[in-house]
């Protein structure tokens, strides 16, 4: 079954959202050498990003919509 084109646009705003919070985990990395300041930041960052990846991911389980891994 094909998901419906609302469906389509929540699922690729999905998919943006899961890249950007990857991204940004990644980031903490990358802040290691910065000082604490930077890693908390980072990670700010990154929970605000997983935190609207889980709720567009949340959003679609309320459609029927299964996202595989």
């Amino acid at each position: 079954m094909n998901p419906s084109p609302p469906h389509t646009d929540l699922i690729a705003t999905y998919r943006r959202a899961e890249a950007e919070a990857a991204h940004k985990f990644g980031l903490i990395k990358a802040a290691a050498n910065k000082g604490p300041k930077a890693i908390q930041a980072a990670v700010e960052t990154a929970a605000k990003a997983a935190k609207r990846r889980d709720s567009y991911a949340k959003k679609l389980l309320a459609l029927g919509v299964e996202l595989k891994d």
